[in-house]
C-alpha cells in the first residue's frame, strides 16, 4: 500500500470510478463545489511549496479541472503570490463558473493572448483537461498549452496532463510537455502509472479529497512489510525454492541468486552442470522427476534459461506437476499451454513481457485488445494464473480480478537478465510463503529498489546483488 495521510489513499481508479466515487460524496452530503475548493485548495499547497514566491500562470479549460484552476490561484493569490490565469475558453459547468467568480485576480482570455501578457513566469500550472478527456485537444487549445509550457521554467499538471487519456495512459497529442509535478486529484488513475504517459508526469503526488473505497479499484504498490524470520526458524523452515535450470544456465543462475537474497532459507538449482555456479548455490544434477517429489520443496521456478525444444517442454511439464506454487518465466511462457495448469491447485505466477504476453494470448484463445491492465485481467481469467505484466510499466492481475500497478523503476532495468531476477524475487517471496498476488508484488517492488540502489548501467549480475539490500528496507 501507498504510505499517505489517509484511508483509501492506494486505490487506482477508472474515470469512470472517480466520478461514481465523488458523486458518492455528494449523496453523502458533500457538493461539486465543496469538493473543488478541497481539491482546489490541495493542490495550492503543493504548488505554493514549487513556486516559493514566484510568478505562477494557470491555465484554465472550460470543465471542473478548468474550475480547479481558478481555486488554485485564488489560494495562491491570498497568500500574496505572484498569479495569473489563462483561459483557454469560458468556464462551461456552474461549478466552475462559480469558481470563476470567486477568483479576485487577473484572467487572460487565451486564444487572444498578446506576446507580453502571461507569456513567460516561473510556475506553468495545467488546468486545462483533466481524467475525462478521450479526444485529442484542438489545434488552439495545444498550441496554447504548449506556448505557455515552453516559456516557464516549471510545469505542475493537476490531476493529468491535459492531453492524456486516463484510462490507458495514451498521449492522444504528439509530444506532450514534460512536467516537473503531476498531482492526482482524489485518488491515482491507471494513466499515472502507464507508459507512454507515465514519463512525462514527473514526480507524482495525492491531493486526497476524502474518497471512500471503491469496490473493485486497482491498487498502487509501494514498499511491503516483510518481516524477519522467527527465532526458531531454520532452511526449510524458511521456504525451499526448486528453480529448474536448462539449456542456457545462466538464466536460472541469475533466478537462483535473486532468489536467495529475498527471503526464501534454501534455493536449490536443478542442473546438468556446476559450472559457472557460485558456491553457496546449491546445484542438484539428479533426474528432475525425482528431485521434484521433495516434499519440502515450498515453491519452484521453471522458465528462465529452459530453452524451446524436447527437453525443454518435459522440464516444464514435470516443474508443473509438483502441486507447490510456482512461477513461470521467459522460454516457459512460450511453451505453456492449457494442458500444462489443467490440474494445477497451487497458485502459479506468469512474468510475460509484450511478447511473451502474445504468445500467451494466442495459446488461450484471447484477441490481445484493450489496455495494458485490461489484456493482463484477462489473461489472468482465462488461465487462472497471477499474470505480472512487466516492461517500463508492470501490472499485475488475479484471476479473481484483483489488480495492481507497479511503482516507476529506473529505465537502466533495460538490459538483458533482469527479467530473471525479477522472477527469482517473485519466486522466493512464493517459497517464503506469501499469497501469490501478494508474493507477485512484493517480488516487483524488491526488484525495482534494487535497481534504484545499483549505479546506472548495472548488469543483472549487479541487480541481483542489491535484492538484500532491497529487503532489508522493507524489515
Amino acid at each position: 500500500m501507498l504510505q499517505s495521510r489517509n484511508r483509501h489513499t492506494s486505490q487506482v481508479l477508472t474515470a469512470a470510478q472517480m466520478r461514481e466515487a465523488e458523486a458518492a460524496l455528494i449523496r453523502a452530503g458533500s457538493s461539486v463545489e465543496a469538493l473543488m475548493e478541497i481539491a482546489g485548495r490541495g493542490a495550492a499547497d503543493w504548488i505554493w511549496r514549487t513556486c516559493a514566491g514566484r510568478k505562477v500562470t494557470v491555465l484554465c479549460g472550460p470543465g471542473n479541472n478548468g474550475g480547479d484552476g481558478y481555486v488554485i490561484a485564488e489560494a495562491i493569490r491570498e497568500r500574496g503570490g505572484q498569479v495569473a490565469v489563462v483561459a483557454a475558453s469560458e468556464p462551461g459547468t456552474d461549478a466552475a463558473r462559480n469558481a470563476r467568480a470567486l477568483y479576485q485576480g487577473t484572467v487572460y482570455q487565451g486564444p487572444a493572448l498578446g506576446p507580453a501578457e502571461a507569456a513567460d513566469g516561473d510556475v506553468f500550472v495545467d488546468c486545462l483537461y483533466g481524467s475525462g478527456l478521450t479526444r485529442p485537444l484542438s489545434a488552439e487549445d495545444f498550441a496554447l498549452l504548449t506556448r505557455l509550457a515552453r516559456s516557464h521554467h516549471h510545469r505542475v499538471a493537476v490531476d493529468l496532463p491535459s492531453g492524456v487519456q486516463s484510462d490507458t495512459g495514451m498521449v492522444l497529442n504528439e509530444v506532450l510537455p514534460q512536467y516537473d509535478l503531476t498531482l492526482a486529484l482524489g485518488a491515482w488513475k491507471w494513466a499515472h502509472f502507464l507508459m507512454p504517459a507515465a514519463p512525462v508526469m514527473g514526480t507524482l503526488r495525492l491531493v486526497p479529497i476524502g474518497v471512500d473505497a471503491v469496490a473493485n479499484a486497482a491498487e498502487a504498490l509501494s514498499k511491503p512489510r516483510i518481516a524477519a524470520p522467527p527465532a526458531d526458524a531454520h532452511k526449510y523452515r524458511r521456504g525451499l525454492l526448486a528453480v529448474v535450470g536448462g539449456a542456457m544456465p545462466g538464466g536460472a543462475v541469475l533466478a537462483g541468486m535473486a532468489a536467495q537474497g529475498a527471503g526464501a532459507g534454501y534455493v536449490k538449482l536443478f542442473a546438468e552442470s556446476k559450472r559457472n555456479v557460485p558456491a553457496d548455490l546449491v546445484v542438484d544434477q539428479g533426474e528432475l522427476v525425482d528431485v521434484l517429489t521433495d516434499d519440502r520443496n515450498t515453491a519452484v521456478l521453471v522458465g528462465p534459461g529452459l530453452g524451446r525444444d524436447a527437453a525443454a517442454r518435459e522440464r516444464l511439464a514435470i516443474a508443473l506437476a509438483d502441486p507447490v506454487p510456482a512461477v513461470v518465466d521467459a522460454d516457459a511462457l512460450v511453451l505453456l499451454g492449457p494442458r500444462h495448469l489443467a490440474e494445477r491447485q497451487a497458485a502459479t505466477v506468469a512474468t510475460p513481457h509484450d511478447g511473451e504476453m502474445l504468445a500467451l494470448e494466442r495459446a488461450f484463445d484471447l484477441d490481445g485488445s484493450g489496455s495494458k491492465p485490461q489484456r493482463a485481467r484477462a489473461l489472468a481469467q482465462a488461465t487462472g494464473m497471477i499474470v505480472v505484466a512487466k516492461g517500463p510499466d508492470t501490472v499485475i492481475a488475479a484471476p479473481d480480478g484483483r489488480l495492481a500497478f507497479g511503482p516507476r523503476a529506473t529505465s537502466w532495468l533495460s538490459t538483458a537478465g533482469t527479467g530473471d531476477v525479477l522472477a527469482g524475487c517473485i519466486a522466493s517471496r512464493l517459497a517464503a510463503g506469501s499469497e501469490g498476488f501478494a508474493a507477485a508484488g512484493e517480488g516487483v517492488w524488491l526488484h525495482g529498489e534494487a535497481a534504484r540502489l545499483c549505479p546506472p548501467a548495472f548488469t543483472a549480475g549487479q541487480l541481483g546483488q542489491m535484492v538484500p539490500a532491497a529487503l532489508a528496507a522493507c524489515l
